[in-house]
C-alpha cells in the first residue's frame, strides 16, 4: 500500500470517528452519562403521603433514569427536617411553600425555584362549635410546630384577631380532644383527618385562605442557589422529569395511589388507602390555576408580590424578596 492510500485510509477513519462525535445522539447519550456522575438526594418536606406522588411516580416509572439524572427520595425525620438536611448538603432538593421560601431567602439562605407544583393555596381554619373563626378573637388555635402557618399569623395580625398560637406536631388530637377553640389544617391533609374524626364542616366553621384574598402558591421545588449554578442542566432534568411525573399521576390516580401505598408502607406511616386517595385528588385540584384551568407549573410573579406583600406589612419579613429572585438570583435594589 503506498503513501497516498495509507494518508487516505486513516483520513476516512478520522472523519468517521469526528462524525461519531458529533452525532446528536451520542452527543446526548453522554451527556445523560455525565449528569448521573452525581446523585440528587430529593427531600420532600414531610413523610410520605400523596402530596408528593409526583415525584414517586416519576421514580417507580423510571422518568428519572430516562432523563439521565440519578435521584434518591429521603425523607425527613424529626429530628432532620429538610430544610435542616438541605443546609448540611445531605440533601439538594427539597420542597417549601412559598411563604417558607420567602422567609428562608431573606434569613440569608439564596434558593432557587426549579418546579412549582402547587398553584393555589390549600390551607384551611376549622373551627369547633360551627362558629365563625373571623368572631374568635383570642382563639387557643393549632398550628404546626414546623411553619406553614405563615399566611394564618398574618391574618390573624390584619384582622385584629390575636389568636393563641398552640403548636402541634402532624395530628388533629388537640382539636378533636377539646383543648383548641379551632385549628389550622391542610385541605389536602388535616381536613379530611378531621372529616374522618367526625367533625361537622360547614361554610361557617371553615375558613378558606384561599377565598378571602390570600390565594398564595404552596409547594414548589427548590435548591440553594450555589447548587443550581453548579449543576443547572442536572437541576432542569430533574424538574422535567418530576413534572412528568406529576402529569403521568393525573392521567393515572389510581395505579399513582398504589405507587404512593407502597412508599408508605415502606416508612411505615399510619394512614390508610381512602386518606391517600382523598389527597392525592385533592392536591391535583389545587395544582389547576384557578384562571387558566390549567396545571401550568410555574411561579407566578404576582403571587410571590403578595406573599412578600403581607409578610412584610406584618414583620414577618425585613424586606420585599422578589419574583427575579426565586428565579434568577437578582436582587432587588
Amino acid at each position: 500500500m503506498n503513501n497516498n492510500k495509507v494518508i487516505g485510509y486513516w483520513s476516512l477513519i478520522i472523519g468517521f470517528i469526528i462524525l461519531q462525535c458529533f452525532n446528536p445522539s451520542i452527543l446526548l447519550h453522554a451527556q445523560k452519562v455525565a449528569a448521573q456522575d452525581e446523585t440528587i438526594v430529593f427531600t420532600p418536606q414531610w413523610t410520605a403521603q400523596a402530596q408528593f406522588a409526583g415525584y414517586y411516580v416519576a421514580e417507580a416509572k423510571g422518568f428519572y433514569r430516562d432523563a439521565g439524572v440519578k435521584v434518591r427520595i429521603e425523607h425527613p425525620t424529626a429530628t432532620q427536617p429538610a430544610m435542616s438536611r438541605m443546609r448540611k448538603n445531605q440533601c439538594q432538593a427539597t420542597t417549601l411553600q412559598l411563604c417558607q421560601a420567602l422567609e428562608i431567602v431573606d434569613n440569608g439562605t439564596p434558593l432557587v425555584n426549579i418546579l412549582q407544583t402547587s398553584m393555589n393555596n390549600g390551607m384551611v381554619i376549622v373551627s369547633a362549635r360551627n362558629q365563625d373563626p373571623l368572631s374568635q378573637k383570642g382563639a387557643r388555635v393549632g398550628i404546626w410546630s414546623v411553619g406553614f402557618g405563615q399566611l394564618a399569623i398574618c391574618m390573624s395580625i390584619k384582622d385584629h384577631l390575636d389568636y393563641e398560637w398552640v403548636r402541634f406536631a402532624q395530628n388533629v388530637n388537640l382539636f378533636v380532644s377539646g383543648a383548641l377553640d379551632a385549628t389550622v389544617a391542610m385541605s389536602y391533609n388535616e381536613y379530611y383527618q378531621l372529616v374522618q374524626a367526625g367533625i361537622e364542616m360547614t361554610d361557617k366553621n371553615v375558613y378558606r385562605f384561599c377565598d378571602h384574598g390570600y390565594n398564595v402558591q404552596e409547594d414548589g421545588v427548590y435548591m440553594t442557589r450555589d447548587y443550581y449554578n453548579k449543576h443547572k442542566e442536572q437541576a432542569h432534568r430533574f424538574a422535567a422529569a418530576s413534572k412528568k411525573g406529576w402529569e403521568w399521576a393525573a392521567q393515572h390516580p389510581d395505579e399513582t395511589l398504589d405507587i404512593v401505598m407502597q412508599y408508605v408502607d415502606r416508612e411505615h406511616i399510619a394512614t390508610n388507602r381512602v386518606m391517600q386517595r382523598l389527597m392525592l385528588k385533592e392536591v391535583l385540584r389545587l395544582q389547576v390555576d384557578r384562571e387558566s384551568k390549567k396545571r401550568e407549573f410555574r411561579l407566578r410573579p404576582d403571587m410571590v408580590r403578595l406573599a412578600s406583600r403581607l409578610m412584610v406589612e406584618n414583620m414577618m419579613l425585613g424586606r420585599e424578596v422578589t419574583y427575579e429572585e426565586l428565579v434568577s438570583g437578582d436582587v432587588k435594589k
